[in-house]
């Protein structure tokens, strides 16, 4: 079986990492957290003192760390994965960053002879865990064919997006604008119904059973219903984050997105008061406003 490795051992890191391991592949893995590499030896990973380090014991390794700054550093730092890898090795950014910041990795990565796909996911901690997530991958077709076993370990759902570095990340800002302002809806709706005297549960079983109901919708609003604000695996600077990259993508490419930005604003407002909670924590603003709270 291949050697992987993973650079990046948070909710979504440590996920892969298992399923990774439950498909019977050899894993080793970087942290900066020490509590974070002793659970992947706990899982039966190998730990690493360094990204350097990962990407010599690696044939192919995922890159799953917050931002492009953080991606660029793992990459291509002195003590970086591509220092350690050796040639038609294969590195995977399965991080969420700006289609332009993984495109800066094409030429570096390419001359030392080392194949990159740009493979945002979608799933959440939940995903991760599952082995479930949905991967928007752009590679060369053979690229990608090639890691396909790697890959399938981590998803229910290999789509190839496009062919070019950068169509992952473009995919994925797109997808992101239509949760972030679907989010946005839910918050919105769930309170103005609570503010005119309608009980939780008679919101949430009619949205439910109406067309907008769906897996997404469930989720959420079980969660603020049951006041769970933090430790959901969805923290609110990760939404925060990827909606400023979809707005960056709006402005390069003139696009109009009044709804999105709005949800920006919204998420802005919320990160700027529950900084250590979750995506759900942003109706608690709205409830603030309000005078109410959504509940059972």
């Amino acid at each position: 079986m291949k050697r992987v490795g993973i650079v990046g051992l948070g909710d979504m890191g440590m996920g892969m990492a298992r399923n990774i391991l439950g498909n019977g592949f050899s894993l080793t893995g970087f942290d900066l957290r020490e509590s974070r590499l002793v659970d992947l030896e706990e899982a039966g990973g190998t730990r690493a003192a360094s990204c350097r380090e990962t990407g010599e014991q690696s044939e192919v390794a995922f890159v799953m760390v917050l931002n492009g700054d953080q991606v660029k550093q793992v990459v291509l730092g002195d003590n970086g994965l591509l220092a350690g890898m050796q040639p038609d090795s294969t590195i995977i950014v399965s991080a969420t960053i700006n289609p332009a910041e993984v495109r800066e990795l094409v030429e570096p990565v390419g001359a030392k002879g080392v194949r990159l796909i740009d493979s945002p996911v979608s799933g959440g901690k939940a995903g991760a865990d599952g082995g479930s997530l949905t991967l928007m991958a752009a590679a060369r077709e053979e690229v990608l064919a090639s890691q396909q076993d790697v890959l399938e370990a981590i998803s229910k759902t290999v789509l190839h997006v496009g062919e070019e570095i950068g169509q992952g990340q473009t995919v994925k800002a797109a997808l992101q604008a239509m949760i972030g302002t679907t989010f946005a809806a839910i918050f919105e709706s769930l309170v103005l119904g609570a503010n005119a005297g309608v009980r939780g549960e008679t919101l949430y079983k009619v949205f439910s059973a109406s067309a907008v109901g769906c897996p997404l919708f469930d989720n959420c609003a079980k969660l603020i219903m049951d006041r769970q604000f933090k430790d959901t695996g969805s923290h609110i600077g990760t939404m925060y984050k990827d909606l400023g990259i979809s707005m960056n993508m709006a402005r390069e490419t003139g696009t109009a997105m009044f709804t999105t930005s709005a949800a920006y604003e919204l998420f802005q407002s919320g990160i700027s008061m529950f900084p250590a909670e979750d995506n759900w924590s942003v109706v608690k603003l709205l409830e603030q406003i309000a005078g109410t709270e959504v509940t059972w």
